[in-house]
């Protein structure tokens, strides 16, 4: 029915037959003369998405969340999750190999100085761990009497015989029509920030850091257009791209030496060596910097400076080339989901759709726009329990009859040239519950309080969460997610550094793109989230003594008014939804079928206490 996909529901290998894979980790571990090893779900870059090459946890356990760590001892093993994924954790893994940990609270380093003993060598693969990381699982050895060895090569890649190549995608070149800023005007801004820090170069570490700066887009990890590669930035000279030259055609080769050395990946440890011996000091990112970096660069006689990458807060503030083409992408992306939501209330009554169903819809719908390069992340579809599941992933094996009474949870996002759109709506199947609407209205409340904040400018993403949950706290209910994350141009749809969360510390400045994604989740019933993208734009307050700022909502898609209580909506509340829809409908209603427009008009009409 579909043409093929870019997301697949195959049930990954699990449970019981990985575990040989665990027994003959731990014999090269004893080969090597180590108690014990760390596994984390992480490459060289800690990538939210990696490439097959780099899933070693997966391989290892059979746990497929984006976040994990596992531990191999002699006699134990244990799985750390966070909470999105324990359940899932659960059914992955054999539990009678391996223990299931919380990652956050308390940490595995707790675990670890519990488990090891005097005399222990604990082994990591200091490429895959930042010097943060590394230092606390030092101190935990330490507390134990146990040393904490860097491998020269990870005993985990000897054991997999399979392991996959590193990808080799081509490298594009992504114009100023939809970058807005060319890559030496770029170089020179990054040269401020260098001189700023005090430091002889910077390391970009972060292959994010690395496509923004040279304008390249890329294809070596899933649903982000990534070319994996680094960068070395000096406070005088050419800089230096360290990329596989398999992936660069010669235009694209020509175009970048316009701007920067081309060197193989190789060559960044030598040239790092090389500089280092002078005494440099030398800037790296302490999000995504291995800590081999900074063992490289003190044996040498150089001096790591680690903080934040200046580069993630200069692309996390988009130009008005950016902000117009994310606009762009935004309508485009609003006529495939009023296409798709039109459907579903054709089709999902009836009771035959399922969650694949309407996985495989949505993405055709956006096929449709004859612009989307790739999805931004795997589309949650979950009805019933499993939309409770925040970051469910369906598959042929949990696949869900839609029913009515049911509530459909559909989580998606696009990859356009022009712009990243994610976006989140919760569709009543049928007549919902009065605790449905009760809950329901709770999140929109709380979603239109962030839509509606007029803040000072500096206020940071920690001071606003709150905003989102005071009606669900009024209820005595809570989410357990960040109330929203930072958005790429065409990159990571979880793009760092600010977002509304509790841990939001970075000050929101005009021109980044965040959700709006507040939630409730009740365990085996349903899931709720109502999610659009923002941006930081100035706001107009008459007599303000400093700047000030609000969100303008990109997203356009209808919210389910068949889910709203209308007796718990203030007037400006039902104001905002009434005058949202109207932007909705006035932008999508050119774009559709004469059927579609009907589904619109009745799905975006004023509502009225």
């Amino acid at each position: 029915m579909f043409e093929a996909l870019f997301q697949t529901f195959e049930e990954p290998e699990t449970g019981v037959a990985l575990t040989a894979r665990l027994s003959a980790f731990r014999e090269e571990l004893a080969r090597r003369n180590l108690t014990g090893f760390v596994v984390p779900r992480a490459d060289q870059q800690q990538n939210e998405y990696v490439p097959p090459s780099e899933e070693r946890l997966a391989w290892l356990s059979g746990f497929t969340g984006s976040a994990g760590m596992a531990i191999v001892l002699a006699t134990e093993a244990a799985l750390f999750v966070d909470g999105r994924y324990t359940l899932q954790a659960g059914k992955q893994v054999d539990v009678k190999a391996w223990r299931i940990e919380p990652l956050v609270d308390p940490p595995p380093e707790t675990w670890l100085a519990k488990h090891l003993s005097a005399g222990d060598r604990l082994g990591f693969d200091p490429w895959l761990h930042t010097t943060a990381a590394a230092e606390r699982l030092a101190a935990a050895c330490a507390r134990a009497g146990a040393q904490l060895i860097a491998v020269d090569s990870n005993p985990l890649d000897t054991v997999w015989t399979e392991r996959p190549a590193p990808p080799l995608a081509p490298v594009t070149l992504h114009g100023q029509q939809f970058s807005g800023e060319a890559e030496s005007e770029k170089l020179k801004r990054i040269g401020l920030e260098i001189e700023k820090l005090g430091v002889d170069a910077l390391v970009l570490s972060d292959s994010h850091a690395v496509a923004w700066t040279f304008n390249i887009r890329g294809g070596d990890v899933s649903h982000t257009p990534l070319p994996l590669s680094y960068a070395l930035v000096p406070k005088s000279g050419r800089p230096t791209l360290f990329i596989d030259h398999r992936k660069l055609s010669n235009s694209v080769r020509d175009h970048l030496e316009r701007t920067a050395e081309v060197a193989e990946p190789a060559m960044l440890t030598p040239r790092l060596t090389e500089l280092a011996k002078g005494g440099a000091s030398i800037a790296l990112d302490i999000a995504t910097a291995a800590d081999a970096f900074s063992r490289l660069i003190m044996a040498a006689g150089g001096k790591p400076v680690r903080g934040s990458d200046p580069v993630s807060l200069l692309k996390a503030v988009k130009n008005p080339t950016e902000i117009a083409g994310a606009s762009a992408a935004h309508r485009r992306d609003a006529v495939a989901l009023t296409r798709f939501l039109a459907w579903l209330d054709r089709e999902a009554p009836a009771g035959a759709l399922t969650e694949i169903d309407a996985v495989e819809a949505l993405e055709t719908f956006r096929r449709d726009t004859g612009a989307l390069k790739d999805i931004s992340f795997p589309t949650i579809s979950g009805t019933g329990a499993n939309g409770a599941i925040v970051h469910y992933r369906v598959t042929r094996k949990s696949n869900r009859r839609i029913a009515p009474g049911d509530l459909l949870l559909v989580d998606s996002g696009a990859q356009y040239e022009d712009g990243t759109t994610d976006v989140t709506r919760t569709i009543a199947i049928g007549e919902p519950t009065a605790e449905m609407g009760d809950r329901f209205t709770r999140v929109l409340r709380g979603h239109i309080a962030i839509a509606r904040a007029l803040f000072p400018d500096g206020t940071t993403g920690a001071q606003i969460d709150t905003l989102a949950r005071q009606y669900l706290w009024q209820g005595g209910v809570d989410f357990e997610h960040g109330t929203g994350h930072g958005v790429g141009s065409y990159l990571s749809v979880h793009e760092g550094p600010a977002r509304i969360s509790k841990l939001g510390t970075t000050p929101l400045k005009r021109g980044m793109i965040l959700s709006n994604e507040p939630g409730y989740y009740k365990t085996d019933a349903f899931g709720i989230r109502i999610e659009n993208l923002v941006l930081v734009v100035g706001a107009d307050v008459h007599g303000a003594e400093k700047p000030v700022n609000t969100f303008e909502t990109l997203t356009l898609a209808p919210i389910d008014r068949r889910l709203i209580d209308l007796n718990m909506l203030s007037g400006d509340e039902l104001s905002w939804i009434n005058e949202y829809h109207e932007r909705v409908r006035l932008a999508v209603r050119p774009h559709v079928d004469e059927a579609t427009k009907l589904w619109l008009d009745a799905a975006t009409a004023p509502l009225s206490l």
